[in-house]
């Protein structure tokens, strides 16, 4: 016997975790240099790399995050165990719009002031603390789970490496004309007082007023009154033939909210005919549909609200007036003039809000930093046709692959990318504007200093006069820039060099952050050390596989995509594995509101990692939501237990046996040992394809079903029986460990130190499936099973108690001999007579199994006249029920009318009554 019976009874993670945790860190190998330098990775190997998807430093990680790091962490120990060089890159994003909206929010709370109030750089130094703080947090969070990355590479989007990445790629896209500073509608928002990406608008459907007024001789609509004083353009379809007198470019004199204007008429295909009248009027600065137009068609464009939301003086009396405050008083003058027509109190529609900020987008046309989609950087190349190619010759392959179809849609519409934010915090853009070269084009706000100087300004121009300034001056006295108008900017990577004009080092560097979506976007290269050609960059890129949630394959997968075939010639990923979302146990999306957030570090401290890690992966298949519960979680504890509690018996009652488990030791096995061995081989080769195919429920749920059932409740129940099974049960025990290792890292790691391990089991050898696996002991084990399980069944439906022992005849094969020891102790026999052609006795329940008929006594079992009564009054019970269900289905009417899938619903439970009738008359015949 093994010396562990003074094991505890149960597993209890807390005591291990972080210990087990801490052991792996020591041990370096979670970093592949390690695993080489140790030996237990060749350098020749394959390579498998992933990065992580930066969770943002605005908080704590959230069941996505969890789920994310549980699925990551299976691929990549996978991988390590399979002797592959595996690396796993750890980091935060900054998260630049969403960060600093969290500051200014808690300044605000806390304070009262605003970022204006507290200044540039002392903000910057709150967002920075903030965010340090919060990288800790996430750093703590992420171990708690188990996560196996490579801290010693850990990056982050605005640390100085990224900060080179994102400098040199601006400037390249610069030189390429892919990025470009013009004048195009953007999303803004007045709240936060920057532009939004348009994959950052977040659509709310609310309920609004849908205003009508007469526009000279059409009835036009609008939601939004208070933009339309500068509406000029009269839209309709070209082919709608209610409208098929007037003609393209004609003039047309209406009166309008002050006074008359003249209209032009815009023939075009935007124009929806079954929408309202059909015609409409166009904002090209608050539209980006009707900016489009205006390009389209050289349109004028005119700005009616201002960047607060404020009305501008082309709105006469309302200007100044918050749009919010302006719109039915507006709505109010033109009904005075008549020209108010209807109002529908029940329009729904979408209302456009910054998804980081809260704050209601304003579209608004602005000078910008934008990233040109369609511009040719090669001959036949551009970035839209590049993000289109990679995946349609399948160079990158995304799983599930109705994501496919979105992907192409969404390239297929896609605008060029507004890159620039006005908020402080993240990379500032590396263009540079000089002061005294440009200073007239600039808003420079300079204080007295400037007439101090009591100088003349050479030819009016304010760059002369900065000639006579220090830049130490200049920067002591110079508020910061807003707007850097007309100027012509100068991109540089690197520190600024003296101006090749005037010979001076006075520059204004532009006042706009990057999109973080921006320095992401280089994220699988910027940290394997790109723009150096590293040995990380050859090794490990491109990575093998971008995990993340199907909620962002725009947001970011795209951006990859995007930065990566321009910069490096190549593709970022092999494969784009989609999870889905995390929702509560009711299929509701998880929120403060709902009350209903469930907290991976509540749950590792009640459960465990494991079994939080378990309930994150089995259940989920790839792209679908999945529901989590407190429940979930508690169950998969009840396994991390099981689990233990198998090993725990393994070990108290069995001695350390080694055993190599080749083709010649396997052939002289016994048949139950070579079921056991043949039937792991078997899941070790499905679950390693399901691994690699990115199918890790399945292997999941395999694995578990295989631990549980046959192993636990079928092998280890013969062992006791059969006895002498140390070396098979150790062997079987020990690959079963290794398999469960990557998605329970912990238990396993513990299990494999009480086997009398010293190495470690996250860089032990996965695996493999090289025996020719009997498949007539398989066979014979399966038959051994149906038997017992038909024995239990007749036990169950004859009401028998289970402490009862049974008499048995089983008419069957002679070979069945050779399990008759089996039979009696699993179907807890008292008597077992197995024989061919035997006799059937007087009172029994029975059974066929292929050949095999299993007849058990009822004799002496319980009171024979009161189980035939309590048997036919359930038949009578059940004849009712088949009686009731009949006249329904030979209802006609019901029949015809019902929906089909109600009526097959009513046929499956009359199939089933049936054959529950039948059962209990044959139970009834047995007794008599």
């Amino acid at each position: 016997m093994g010396d562990n019976n003074d094991l505890p009874k149960a597993y209890e993670p807390q005591q291990f975790e972080d210990e087990i945790y801490a052991t792996w860190e020591q041990s370096g190998f979670f970093n592949p240099d390690t695993c080489i330098d140790k030996g237990v990775t060749d350098k020749n190997a394959e390579a498998f790399s992933i990065v992580l998807p930066p969770p943002n430093v605005t908080g704590t990680l959230h069941m996505g995050h969890a789920v994310m790091l549980a699925i990551q962490d299976v691929m990549t120990r996978t991988a390590r165990m399979q002797g592959k060089k595996a690396l796993w890159i750890p980091g935060t994003d900054h998260a630049a719009i969403a960060t600093q909206s969290k500051v200014e929010k808690i300044l605000d709370t806390e304070e009262g002031k605003t970022r204006y109030d507290v200044g540039r750089e002392d903000f910057l130094k709150r967002v920075e603390a903030f965010a340090q703080e919060s990288h800790d947090t996430i750093v703590n969070q992420s171990k708690k789970m188990g996560a196996s990355l490579d801290w010693s590479r850990e990056a982050y989007t605005l640390d100085e490496p990224r900060s080179l990445a994102v400098r040199t790629a601006f400037k390249k896209m610069y030189d390429d004309k892919l990025i470009y500073r013009g004048d195009r509608i953007v999303n803004w928002d007045p709240n936060l007082r920057t532009t939004v990406s348009d994959d950052e608008v977040e659509y709310k459907d609310e309920k609004a007023k849908f205003y009508y007024f007469q526009y000279g001789p059409f009835v036009i609509g609008t939601a939004r009154p208070e933009t339309k004083f500068g509406d000029k353009y009269i839209v309709m379809h070209p082919e709608d033939d209610r409208y098929k007198e007037y003609k393209h470019g004609q003039k047309l004199k209406v009166e309008w909210i002050n006074g008359e204007i003249e209209a032009t008429i815009i023939k075009d295909e935007a124009a929806e005919m079954e929408f309202g009248t059909g015609v409409m009027t166009i904002t090209p600065w608050h539209s980006d549909v009707d900016f489009d137009l205006a390009e389209k068609h050289s349109l004028d464009r005119e700005q009616i609200i201002d960047f607060d939301g404020k009305l501008l003086p082309i709105a006469q009396e309302f200007a100044g007036m918050h749009i919010s405050v302006a719109r039915e008083k507006i709505v109010e003058k033109l009904d005075k003039k008549g020209l108010l027509t209807k109002i529908d109190e029940e329009y729904e529609h979408r209302l456009a809000t910054n998804s980081r900020g809260g704050g209601i987008i304003e579209p608004q046309v602005k000078r910008q930093w934008f990233v040109d989609v369609h511009h040719q950087f090669k001959k036949g190349k551009s970035l839209k046709s590049e993000m289109q190619r990679v995946v349609k010759n399948g160079d990158i392959t995304i799983k599930p692959d109705r994501f496919n179809k979105i992907y192409f849609h969404w390239i297929d519409n896609l605008r060029d990318w507004c890159i620039s934010r006005q908020i402080w915090f993240g990379h500032n853009i590396p263009a540079y504007y000089c002061l005294v070269c440009q200073a007239d084009e600039i808003d420079v706000k300079l204080n007295d200093v400037l007439k101090k100087k009591d100088l003349p300004l050479a030819g009016g121009r304010v760059g002369a006069l900065l000639q006579f300034m220090s830049p130490e001056e200049i920067k002591e006295n110079m508020q910061w820039v807003e707007d850097v108008g007309e100027a012509t900017p100068t991109v540089m990577i690197g520190e600024p060099e003296k101006c090749k004009n005037c010979d001076t080092n006075n520059w204004i560097q532009d006042p706009d952050t990057l999109d973080t979506w921006f320095s992401s976007g280089l994220w699988t290269f910027s940290t394997l050390g790109w723009p150096e050609q590293t040995e990380d960059l050859k090794t490990y890129h491109p990575t093998t596989v971008m995990e993340t949630g199907y909620d962002i394959i725009f947001f970011w997968v795209a951006r990859m995509i995007l930065m990566t075939t321009y910069l490096l010639d190549d593709i970022p990923f092999k494969d784009v594995y989609l999870h889905g979302l995390i929702r509560d146990e009711k299929g509701r999306k998880m929120s403060k509101s709902l009350d209903n957030i469930i907290n991976p570090l509540d749950m590792i401290e009640k459960f465990g990692t494991d079994a939080t890690r378990l309930s994150l992966i089995i259940g989920i298949s790839p792209g679908n939501d999945s529901k989590l519960s407190e429940e979930k979680v508690a169950s998969f504890r009840n396994f991390t237990n099981k689990l233990y509690n198998i090993s725990r018996f393994v070990l108290s009652t069995t001695e350390k046996s080694e055993i190599e488990m080749n083709q010649k030791n396997y052939d002289e096995l016994s048949f139950e040992d070579q079921w056991i061995v043949g039937r792991l081989h078997e899941v070790t080769q499905s679950v390693t394809k399901n691994l690699e195919t990115y199918e890790f429920a399945r292997a999941a749920d395999e694995l578990k079903d295989f631990t549980w059932n046959e192993f636990a409740d079928w092998y280890i129940e013969i062992a006791k029986i059969r006895g002498e099974k140390d070396a098979v049960l150790r062997y079987c025990l020990e690959t079963l460990i290794k398999l469960w290792h990557p998605a329970m890292p912990f238990v396993t790691e513990h299990i494999w130190k009480l086997l009398g391990h010293d190495s470690l089991l996250i860089v032990e050898t996965w695996p493999t499936t090289e025996l020719k696996v009997n498949n007539k002991a398989i066979k014979n084990l399966k038959a051994t099973q149906d038997i017992i399980t038909a024995i239990r069944n007749l036990r169950a439906e004859s009401n028998v108690k289970a402490a009862a022992k049974i008499d048995l005849a089983i008419d069957g094969a002679d070979e069945l001999q050779d399990i008759s020891d089996i039979i009696k102790k699993l179907g807890r026999a008292g008597n077992l007579e197995i024989k061919k052609g035997i006799a059937k006795p007087k009172q029994c329940a029975s059974a066929v199994v292929g050949d095999t008929t299993i007849y058990m006594s009822l004799e002496g079992l319980f009171d024979v006249d009161a189980e035939k009564e309590r048997l036919t009054k359930e038949m009578e019970k059940v004849a009712q029920y088949i009686s009731s269900l009949e006249k329904k289905l030979g209802n006609k009417e019901f029949v015809d009318n019902a929906p089909k899938n109600i009526v097959e619903v009513e046929q499956k439970k009359l199939d089933e009554a049936q054959a529950k009738h039948a059962k209990l008359e044959e139970q009834l015949k047995n007794l008599k």
